[in-house]
This record gives structure tokens, C-alpha cells and sequence, in this order.
């Protein structure tokens, strides 16, 4: 006999709506708006490129050998490239963050035996403060996080095959730490709560069913005490005041720095969506919450499920409450090691908050899976819109490349970091993108830093204190033979030297070139 038919659903197809509509505003521009993205590019262009001699890669960069956190995206999207333009393979891999971001949501929650049309809801999400940063390794393992949770529950509750999640559980927590540590530390208390509210079919008391869950944790645990060996036992560089230094010993009140609880609460919302500058993305957000809420409202008239125990009903707002408590309980940067650390919860917490909706009648999941795609709509059109605007505005930056010599040293005098279409500093590492193009180096580089894949192979190239302020540049400009210049006219930087040291290369739009005669 012939196997029969795939044959899709209305619920199918209003997932398949919704994830395309949640990806689309990805392919609306050939840069992306995010402010770290030219860092990222320009590393993983350098991994990809590290023996071509025809650059300044091989001479000044090497690979890091040390276990680093950020190798999963680096490493993946450098395979990529290998099949496609670099951009293109970073376009598709954030299509399948921003796309896993329900889908490992819906896993979780079939996994806890729930309906799973509420992770739809979370699709506003995988935007958001966090992506607008370019903050992609802790964006990306959000997904391979309720991944792993899932698996957690199934190596425990379904019998007959532990062991294979226990495996799959194993390869999905190694790939959240090979991704982002600060996911891991939500699932250091999210797996020791699953571990205690899910319910064995041997009972309660056959500690044994829990075995394969726990065992397939211990790879990744060991991978973490290892990286945190290296980490922490490296010397830090105490600099009071200095921008990423550390101010005093790591975890002292010198080195924290925290947010008040009014702060959080009032930014949770707005960090949630908050890249358009008319404030267009927050409506999705707000109307998935009001789903949600309404969701829960409708079950109550409905009665409880009696699949769900008195304890494992309560699983998903635990792991809510969890991803909040993180929120709110963190600060906000350990000054020389983590940055941004609180608020990245915000994305977690919220995503967890919206999928609590209890199980509706079959009618009403029938139809609600719809208002999951009315939120993908909500979701794709402004953002669309304004990554389109902000296509037309960083062209120019791109076209300057043209512009530049072969292997430039590229110094970034950016006074005006803003953009008309987006809310963040999206043009901070501007000249990263001119020497990503022409197979040069950039006067700062996360390769400085210890999550990098990579590192200088001597001295890194001299620069002032940050990139904020590109001020004092004179100094070290004789390190550089570009220079990308935008929020004021050339003449106002370099004064009589540019008639007798430096010429102006190119302008395109509001970036200028200048290069060293």
C-alpha cells in the first residue's frame, strides 16, 4: 500500500502564514538594522577567510583554541557561507532563529502535554531590543532553550523511548552553552524545577525513570565548569571607570551595576519592541498579551483539562516565573565579563508569559491559532516597513566600499551613531562594514574580546578609550590609512591635513572616505 497523502490542515496552513509572515521583514533589506550585526560579519568573514592572503586576515588574526560560548552562530554561519554570499547565509540563519522561536515554543508545550497555538503569540519576540543590538548568540539559543526543556520532560515522561531524549537532550543543552551562557543560567533553575514537576508514569517515587534526563544534562555541565575554569581563572584588568574593564574584583559592588526595580518594571514592555522610532512594533506585542490574558479568561468558563495533574498545570508558569525572577533579581553588568545582562530576560520572560494560556475546547484552539497568525501580521508589516526605510538609508554605506583600497586599515570616526528609520545606534561599527567588503581590519573588533572564536596574533591596532567617542583619533590615526567619517564634514575632523595628508576618497549619503595619501 501507498503511504497516504500529506494533506495540510487550516491549522497547518495558518502556521505556515505565520511563520512567513514572522521572517519577512528579514528579506526587506540587504543590511540588517542591528548595531553589533557588522562585528558578527566581519569575524565570521575572517573565519571563513582566514588563509586568504589576498586580505589582512591570515597576518593579523588567529584562532582562539579555548572553548568560547559565541562558536555556535560564528562557526554555523561561516559553514554556510560555503554554499552562499555571507549576508545570505546569515539572512537564512536568523530566519530559522526568528521561525524556531514559536516552533520550539509549540514543542515545549505539546511536551508538557498543553496546546501549542499560544506560541504564536510569541512571535513579536524574537525582535525587540535584544535583535536590535545584534545581540544574535543569546537570541539564538532562546530556541534551542525551550528545545532542550522539552526534551527534559519527554526523557522523563515518555517510557518508551528515554534514551533517545535523553541524547537529543544531551546535543540541544551543549548547543544552548556553545551558543549563549546567560540561556544557560535560565536553564540551570528551569531543569532542576522540570526535574521536580514532572510526573513519571512508574510514579512519583521511581527515582530511576529520572535517570536518562539527568544523565543527558551531564555533558553540558561539564562543558560549563570547564569554560568557567578558563573564564573566571583568567586575570582581569581592573580599570576604574574605564569602559569594558572590570572596576574591582568580579562579583564586588564596585564591578555590579543594577537597575532599580521601578526601571525594570517600566522597561519590560518597551524593550520588548522598541527598533522603530513611531513605536509601530509595540502593537503586536500588546495585542499578544491581550490574547494571552483573554485566553486564560476563556479557559476558566471552559474547566481545567484532565490531562493536566495539580502540580505539572502549574509547569509553564513556573518556567515563566523563573525567566521574570532572572529579570528583575540580576544586574544589569558584571563591568569585564557579561553586559546587558538583566534585560535580556525580558525576551524569555515574555515569550513563557504568553504561551500560559490553559487548554481551550478543540473549537476554540480551531479558531484561536488564527489570532497567532493576526499577531504575525501585526508583527511583519511595521517592521517591513521600517527595515525597508533603513534599506534605503544604509545602501550608502555599502556603496562606499567601492571606494576603498584593497586590505584597508579602516579607523571609524562615527559622531553620529543614529539612523533615521531605527531607534539604535545601528551605524556605531559603520567601518567594520568597509573592512569586512575589502578584506581589512577595524580599529576596534570583538575579537579583543574572550567569547570571540578569534584573536589578534600580537598587539591589536591602537584606538581611543571607546567607540562612543572617537576622540582622541590623531593619536592614533598613523596606525590607519582609512577612515570613515559620518556626523560631521571631514574638514571639521582632520583640519589642514586634509589638503596634505588625507584626501577625501568618496561620500555616498551622510558616510564619507578618507584616505591617507
Amino acid at each position: 500500500m501507498s503511504p497516504a497523502p500529506l494533506r495540510l490542515t487550516p491549522t497547518h496552513w495558518a502556521w505556515i502564514v505565520a511563520l512567513l509572515c514572522g521572517v519577512a521583514p528579514l528579506f526587506a533589506t540587504q543590511a540588517l538594522p542591528l548595531v553589533d550585526l557588522p562585528q558578527h560579519l566581519h569575524l565570521i568573514s575572517v573565519l571563513h577567510r582566514l588563509d586568504d592572503a589576498s586580505t589582512l586576515f591570515p597576518s593579523v588574526f588567529e584562532r582562539r583554541v579555548q572553548l568560547t560560548p559565541y562558536l555556535g552562530y560564528y562557526y554555523l554561519v561561516s559553514w554556510l557561507s560555503w554554499l552562499m554570499p555571507l549576508e545570505l547565509a546569515n539572512r537564512l540563519f536568523l530566519a530559522g532563529y526568528v521561525a524556531g522561536l514559536p516552533l520550539s515554543l509549540a514543542f515545549l508545550l505539546k511536551s508538557l502535554k498543553r496546546p501549542t497555538w499560544p506560541a504564536l503569540l510569541a512571535l513579536p519576540f524574537a525582535y525587540g531590543d535584544s535583535f536590535a543590538w545584534g545581540f544574535l548568540n543569546y537570541c539564538t539559543a532562546l530556541p534551542l532553550a525551550f528545545l532542550t526543556c522539552g526534551l527534559f520532560v519527554r526523557a522523563i515522561e515518555d517510557a518508551p523511548r528515554r534514551r533517545r531524549w535523553a541524547g537529543g537532550l544531551a546535543v540541544a543543552l551543549v548547543a544552548v552553552l556553545l551558543f549563549h551562557v546567560q540561556v544557560f543560567a535560565w536553564l540551570a533553575v528551569a531543569l532542576p524545577f522540570l526535574l521536580l514537576t514532572s510526573a513519571a508514569p512508574e510514579g512519583p517515587k521511581a527515582w530511576r525513570a529520572r535517570v536518562p534526563a539527568v544523565v543527558g544534562v551531564l555533558p553540558a555541565v561539564l562543558l560549563f565548569v570547564a569554560w568557567v575554569g578558563l573564564r573566571v581563572g583568567e586575570p582581569a584588568e581592573v580599570a576604574p571607570g574605564q569602559p569594558w574593564k572590570s572596576w574591582g574584583p568580579m562579583l564586588s559592588k564596585e564591578n555590579l551595576a543594577w537597575k532599580s526595580f521601578d526601571q525594570n518594571r517600566d522597561e519590560f514592555v518597551p524593550t520588548l519592541a522598541n527598533m522603530l522610532p513611531d513605536g509601530s512594533d509595540q502593537l503586536a506585542v500588546k495585542v499578544a498579551f491581550a490574547l494571552a490574558a483573554l485566553g486564560v479568561l476563556l479557559a476558566l468558563t471552559t474547566g481545567r483539562d484532565p490531562r493536566e495533574g495539580r502540580v505539572t498545570r502549574w509547569r509553564i508558569v513556573g518556567l515563566a516565573a523563573l525567566g521574570v525572577l532572572l529579570y528583575f533579581a540580576l544586574p544589569f553588568d558584571i563591568r569585564g565579563y557579561m553586559y546587558y545582562l538583566n534585560t535580556r530576560f525580558a525576551h524569555l520572560a515574555a515569550a513563557l508569559i504568553v504561551v500560559c494560556v490553559p487548554p481551550l475546547s478543540k473549537a476554540w484552539a480551531e479558531r484561536a491559532v488564527w489570532l497567532g497568525v493576526a499577531v504575525a501580521v501585526l508583527t511583519a508589516f511595521p517592521l517591513y516597513r521600517g527595515f525597508k526605510a533603513f534599506d534605503d538609508e544604509s545602501r550608502a554605506l555599502t556603496e562606499l566600499a567601492a571606494d576603498a583600497a584593497p586590505s584597508p586599515r579602516v579607523m571609524g570616526l562615527i559622531f553620529a551613531t543614529g539612523s533615521r528609520a531605527m531607534t539604535h545606534p545601528v551605524y556605531l561599527h559603520a567601518s567594520t562594514v568597509i573592512a569586512r567588503e575589502r578584506g581589512g581590519l577595524t580599529n576596534f573588533s570583538f575579537a579583543l574580546t574572550p567569547h570571540s572564536p578569534l584573536k589578534y596574533r600580537g598587539e591589536p591596532p591602537p584606538t581611543f578609550p571607546s567607540e562612543w567617542d572617537p576622540r582622541p583619533w590623531a593619536q592614533y590615526a598613523s596606525a590607519y590609512d582609512h577612515f570613515v567619517v559620518r556626523g560631521v564634514h571631514p574638514s571639521q575632523v582632520f583640519g589642514a591635513r586634509l589638503e596634505s595628508e588625507f584626501f577625501i576618497a568618496g561620500q555616498r549619503g551622510d558616510f564619507f572616505l578618507v584616505r591617507r595619501r
